[in-house]
């Protein structure tokens, strides 16, 4: 080990629960009466590692397993649910090692690429990560929505429904970018940790065809936030909209993201006159959006090839930087995709190691060409606000090329 102040390490349930609940509260996470849910989504990860210093554990990092929607394909998907440290751990550089031996585990089961939620921008680039889309966030009266339809009657679903929930949740309609996490206490967790928080939907037989989880601040009057929301079509979709209108005479404010695909705005009435009149009041009607969430390709080769564009084709040598393999520790085969590749982008794309001397030269960082792979921003623009340089004429070819629809996660985490 380079550095004998820490020890990473798999968590040990016996060992390690008392100072991992320390770390979570330290971080603001959970209250005493969220340790059972704490220990239940530590238990549902894919790995769960920790950092000690002094024998306890003051880092710890979570994953867990899924698949994204690429295109019409899928990628395995190593989802970073967690990475807290203590107040005594910070600025040691142990949270940035931690997460890269979860990736590099993750990378060396299978899983193609990776995603988190990021509580700044700027920590996780140093471990091949960019940044993903914009996601538009809607707070409105439910009293302005437009829905054309009255809904049938809902069900209500309880925790005691956490598998048939996740279930439905996986089954959803999903675009370019969308996400799913294979084991069901996921969900459980997510549904745990709210405070306050109810589920309605529809199901037929024993599946629930769509639903929404909402988070409650105030029972009374608002606001409710819509914590996801799953639907296998748009009728689906507009009849838990309608839902949510029926809410109206009690509830003033509702809040949620923007489903993909979707423009919400479209269903609001006087959408600038409700924001006017409500400025700066407690249940204030707005708009706003962020970049939240951050993605990097482990397997190069394999995300690649699943990229169909057209018509034509470009091929470029890429010259790809890969700052994870600094941070790596550990007896992992993986050990990042830094190197020198040959590239086609087309209807059949690949990837080869090498180079080619009649080719243009793309270098990027691998978060730069990621985000440039996913969609996220055309290459011309990441030339000059990212990590990605090439010839013009290159640049020109991949804009006019690598023509994707904006990526959405759709699950939060």
């Amino acid at each position: 080990m380079s550095d004998q102040r820490y020890d990473l390490r798999d968590y040990d349930p016996v060992r390690d629960r008392e100072t991992t609940h320390r770390i979570w509260q330290e971080t603001g996470w959970i209250d005493d009466d969220k340790k059972d849910a704490m220990d239940a989504f530590i238990k549902s990860s894919t790995n769960s590692l920790v950092g000690d210093i002094k024998g306890e554990a003051e880092c710890i990092v979570l994953t867990a397993s899924g698949n994204m929607r690429y295109q019409e394909d899928e990628l395995k998907l190593s989802g970073i649910t967690s990475v807290a440290t203590s107040r005594l751990a910070r600025k040691r550089g142990l949270a940035g090692k931690l997460t890269a031996l979860g990736v590099a585990r993750d990378a060396d089961n299978g899983a193609e690429v990776s995603a988190l939620g990021i509580f700044d921008q700027g920590f996780y680039n140093r471990l091949g990560f960019g940044t993903g889309s914009y996601e538009v966030w809607h707070s409105f009266d439910p009293r302005t929505l437009k829905i054309p339809l009255e809904p049938d009657i809902p069900e209500r679903f309880t925790l005691e429904h956490w598998k048939e929930i996740h279930e439905s949740r996986k089954q959803r309609m999903r675009g370019h970018g969308g996400c799913n996490f294979d084991t069901p206490e996921v969900t459980r967790s997510d549904m745990e940790f709210a405070k306050k928080s109810f589920v309605l939907g529809y199901s037929s037989g024993d599946s629930i065809t769509h639903h929404m989880f909402v988070r409650v601040r105030n029972v009374d009057d608002g606001p409710y936030s819509i914590g996801w929301m799953a639907y296998r079509t748009m009728e689906q979709f507009l009849e838990l909209m309608a839902l949510i209108k029926s809410l109206e005479d009690q509830v003033k404010l509702v809040h949620m993201r923007e489903p993909p695909g979707v423009q919400l705005q479209d269903l609001l009435q006087r959408p600038f006159r409700y924001r006017q009149i409500t400025a700066r009041s407690k249940f204030e009607n707005k708009t706003s959006t962020d970049a939240y969430w951050q993605l990097r390709i482990l397997d190069l080769e394999r995300c690649v090839e699943r990229t169909r564009v057209g018509p034509g084709t470009v091929d470029f040598n890429l010259q790809l930087h890969d700052p994870i393999e600094g941070l790596l520790e550990g007896d992992t085969h993986w050990k990042g995709i830094n190197g020198d590749y040959v590239v086609r982008f087309g209807a059949e794309s690949s990837v080869e190691k090498g180079t080619k001397g009649s080719l243009p030269i793309l270098k990027a960082s691998v978060g730069a060409f990621s985000r440039l792979w996913l969609g996220v921003r055309p290459a011309s623009t990441l030339a000059a606000t990212d990590d990605l340089r090439g010839p013009v004429s290159l640049l020109k070819e991949l804009d006019r090329l690598l023509r994707l629809p904006q990526p959405h996660i759709d699950w939060d985490f």
